[in-house]
């Protein structure tokens, strides 16, 4: 979820088995000639835990042993996190980071993305990928999602029959007394119908040169009187994000992406991998950096006022 990807195409391999029907990641891909691609910074040990050094300088694809004997890490890591408990339709809660290795070892975090020292193997996590799982392939951030865990969660038709009756309480602008029109989708043209949102504090207008200072995306609420950025309201609708199927009455900051309070929250307290040893909470429907704590607000809408 980084603008900037150092993502390739060999980064990890995602194994479904049909009799078990588990699914399960490992770092690295297969080269043309079917060998495990590493790059030549690449991390690898043998069983007893000592590094090859051999292995490290070469500069092509590696043949691999898939017996257990070697092992070893991609340059950036591929890294996972499986929620601790349900994700969707109970009380969702991020996980804690690992790295999943070449033979599907998990292993603590390194020092810093790339470096040369692997971390601890944690013996009593594995690499199955269960109902939320977030991969993280240095560059874009994956949801694993399965079926139970899917058919538990909102569908887009509920997602817009949602925004169907926010829109049908006729939502108003305090200035323009004029009606707001909640959009499903993000557009690059505004009209007066176009709600936005102030960010400091959650009140929903429409599009006004009240209280905008020149220069500026500073904008003074004309109800409770804060400064701060407006930004225009668009619901998010894909459903997979959603961890419970209640109303859309947060939105993220500073996108302005609707979703439901358990969602907002829950996301918002997700560190995102980002750089070398860093990590962001972000909007999973755009992928922007959250801003300001805590990275989301509770909307304030003037409706049903007939």
């Amino acid at each position: 979820m980084v603008t900037q990807s150092t993502i390739s195409r060999f980064a990890c391999r995602i194994i479904a088995h049909r009799t078990t029907r588990t699914t399960q990641v490992y770092a690295a891909g297969f080269d043309s000639s079917r060998n495990i691609f590493l790059g030549e910074k690449a991390t690898k040990w043998q069983n007893n835990g000592e590094i090859d050094d051999l292995d490290r300088k070469q500069e092509k694809a590696t043949k691999w042993q898939n017996n257990g004997e070697i092992d070893g890490l991609t340059t950036n890591g591929v890294l996972i996190m499986h929620p601790p408990n349900q994700f969707c339709g109970g009380e969702a809660k991020p996980g804690i980071w690992r790295e999943v290795s070449v033979g599907g070892g998990v292993y603590a975090l390194r020092e810093s993305r790339s470096a040369p020292q692997k971390g601890i193997k944690v013996e009593e996590e594995t690499n199955v990928l269960q109902d939320g799982t977030l991969i993280d392939l240095c560059g874009a951030t994956l949801l694993w999602r399965s079926a139970e865990g899917l058919g538990k969660s909102p569908t887009k038709r509920h997602l817009e029959q949602m925004v169907d009756e926010l829109n049908a309480g006729r939502p108003q602008c305090p200035v323009g007394l004029n009606t707001l029109v909640i959009p499903r989708k993000a557009t690059l043209t505004s009209t007066e119908r176009q709600p936005v949102v102030y960010l400091n504090c959650g009140h929903v207008q429409g599009l006004h040169e009240w209280g905008h200072e020149k220069d500026s995306n500073s904008h003074t609420c004309p109800m409770c009187l804060k400064v701060g950025p407006v930004v225009k309201l668009c619901m998010g609708i894909e459903p997979a994000f959603y961890v419970d199927s209640g109303p859309p009455s947060f939105c993220f900051n500073p996108c302005g992406h609707m979703a439901s309070e358990k969602t907002v929250r829950y996301w918002a307290a997700v560190p995102i991998p980002h750089g070398t040893n860093g990590f962001h909470a972000a909007c999973p429907f755009c992928a922007s950096p959250l801003e300001g704590v805590p990275g989301f607000v509770r909307l304030i809408f003037q409706d049903n006022c007939d």
